[in-house]
């Protein structure tokens, strides 16, 4: 737990209800073990989009959706949100959630590795979200960097992979989080920030 336990449950228990879907999402990823960001979160990713306009999102590693939901609920009906996922299962029934919050005209389901897809989309990004197999951090830094525009938003989930960067530990995971930590803010082109909600967010603005 990066948050003290009982603080943390006094921020779930003062949320607001959330749309029957997405709790229906909690659900399924809490009884398969599927990591989504969850509510506290979601909830964060919502407003940053809507603090800067965002209307180009690409996430990469996207699971069933839920962190997709966020993204598109805030952004607007002339968003254009880049889901990724290697899962073709995760896909199809994260398209049928985004059916039903009748979402699916914001977002363009790409499935198969989520750098890839990267490079094979063209244009420039509003927010890029990275949410994938952690090793492969450093390289979405890299790869991201060029393709946010001015002002726009990398945000990064589980950069504090739950307390382990605090901790010795030599697993490819932590160290490529680490890598990415200290990548962030030894460049001069972001102005990050890690807010240590849930497993650590970081919110790096482009300069």
């Amino acid at each position: 737990m990066i948050v003290e336990p009982k603080v943390e449950e006094y921020l779930y228990r003062i949320l607001p209800r959330r749309a029957r879907v997405l709790a229906e999402m909690e659900g399924y990823a809490k009884r398969h073990d599927i990591p989504i960001v969850g509510p506290l979160v979601g909830r964060f990713l919502f407003q940053q989009a809507q603090l800067t306009g965002a209307r180009r999102i690409f996430e990469l590693g996207s699971a069933i959706g839920y962190s997709t939901a966020w993204w598109a609920l805030a952004a607007g009906p002339q968003a254009e949100i880049f889901y990724t996922d290697s899962d073709p299962e995760n896909a199809r029934r994260a398209g049928e959630y985004l059916r039903r919050l009748r979402l699916s005209g914001r977002v363009r389901m790409l499935v198969g590795e989520a750098l890839a897809s990267l490079r094979q989309t063209r244009g420039a990004f509003d927010i890029i979200f990275c949410d994938l197999d952690k090793p492969s951090y450093p390289e979405a830094l890299r790869l991201g960097l060029p393709r946010l525009r001015r002002g726009g938003l990398f945000i990064a989930d589980n950069v504090l992979w739950s307390g382990r960067v605090a901790r010795p530990d030599r697993s490819a995971a932590t160290q490529a989080i680490l890598e990415f930590n200290r990548l962030i803010y030894e460049s001069k082109r972001l102005w990050p920030v890690v807010v240590p909600l849930r497993d650590g967010v970081a919110v790096c603005r482009k300069l």
